[in-house]
C-alpha cells in the first residue's frame, strides 16, 4: 500500500527544476503514485513525457475549463493572468481524443464561472460534454474542476450518466458535497485541509469510502509559507486519522481501496 496525490501540477514552472528532490521527499513518506493532470496539449504532453521517465508518476490527461474557451475570453477582453500558448476548443479536444487510451485518466476538466463570463457558459458546457464523452469511450476516470459552477457540473455528468468521477479540491457547499457522494462519486481534499473549516467538515462528515487525497501542488500548501508537494499528502492522512480517531495505516488501507475503485489498479 503506499499513499497517491491524485491531483498534481508538477508541470509548473515552479517546480520542474526540483523534480528529482520532490520525488524523492514524497518516496521518504509513503506517496507512492502522483497523478499530473494536464491543463491542454501542451501541458499534457509535458505530463506525459514526466509519466514516461519517472515509474511513479501518472498523466491525467485534461482540458482546463478556462483554456477551452480562453482565445473567446480573450476577444471580449476577459482579463486571465496568464500567458503562453492557447489553443482553440477545436484542437484541445482533438488532442484529448487523439490520445485518451494512453491517459490514466481524463482531467481536469469542467466548468468554471469564476473567470469565464456567462456568455461563454454554453460553449463551456459544450467542450465539457464532449471531453466527458471522451473519456466515458475510452473507460477512463475523470477528474473535475468546478468554481461557482459545481450543481450545474453535476447536473452534467449525472444526465450523462458519468459513474467514474473525482471532484478536485472541491469548492462548493458541503451539503453538495455530500449529495455528490452518496450518488457514487469520489472527492480528494487538498494539503490545506487542517487550516480549511470546509475541507475539514468534508473529511468528517462525507461517506469515508469516497474520499481521496491531493495536493494541486504547487497550489493549496499546508503551511502559507511554502508551496505544496506530493509529500504533503501524508499530514493530511495524518488528519484524517485524527478525525476518524483512528490510525494512519487504517486511513492509508481505506484510501487505497478508495483509488482502486475509482481508478481500477493500487497505487
Amino acid at each position: 500500500m503506499g499513499l497517491a496525490d491524485v491531483h498534481a501540477h508538477l508541470t509548473h514552472p515552479e517546480l520542474r527544476g526540483d523534480l528529482d528532490t520532490i520525488l524523492a521527499k514524497a518516496e521518504s513518506v509513503g506517496v507512492s503514485t502522483i497523478l499530473v493532470n494536464g491543463l491542454n496539449p501542451r501541458d499534457n504532453e509535458a505530463a506525459r513525457e514526466l509519466a514516461k521517465t519517472y515509474p511513479q508518476i501518472k498523466a491525467a490527461f485534461g482540458f482546463y475549463p478556462i483554456d477551452a474557451v480562453l482565445p473567446e475570453m480573450r476577444a471580449l477582453g476577459t482579463d486571465y493572468p496568464r500567458e503562453g500558448e492557447e489553443c482553440t476548443a477545436a484542437d484541445g479536444l482533438r488532442w484529448l481524443q487523439a490520445h485518451a487510451a494512453e491517459a490514466f485518466a481524463i482531467g481536469e476538466i469542467g466548468l468554471d464561472g469564476y473567470w469565464v463570463p456567462e456568455a461563454l457558459w454554453e460553449s463551456q458546457e459544450t467542450v465539457f460534454r464532449q471531453a466527458v464523452e471522451i473519456a466515458m469511450e475510452h473507460d477512463k476516470a475523470i477528474i473535475i474542476h468546478t468554481r461557482k459552477r459545481e450543481r450545474r457540473a453535476f447536473e452534467i455528468l449525472k444526465e450523462m450518466g458519468a459513474e467514474r468521477v473525482d471532484w478536485h479540491c472541491f469548492g462548493g457547499k458541503v451539503k453538495l458535497a455530500r449529495q455528490i457522494a452518496e450518488h457514487g462519486h469520489w472527492l480528494s481534499i487538498p494539503a490545506n485541509a487542517r487550516r480549511s473549516e470546509s475541507f475539514t467538515r468534508m473529511l468528517e462528515t462525507l461517506p469515508r469510502e469516497k474520499i481521496l487525497l491531493e495536493t494541486d501542488c504547487p497550489y493549496l500548501s499546508p503551511d502559507r509559507t511554502r508551496r505544496s508537494g506530493p509529500a504533503d499528502i501524508a499530514g493530511t492522512a495524518s488528519y484524517a486519522g485524527e478525525l476518524w480517531e483512528t490510525s494512519v495505516e487504517d486511513v492509508i488501507s481505506r484510501l487505497t481501496e478508495n483509488f482502486e475503485q475509482l481508478f481500477g489498479q493500487t497505487p
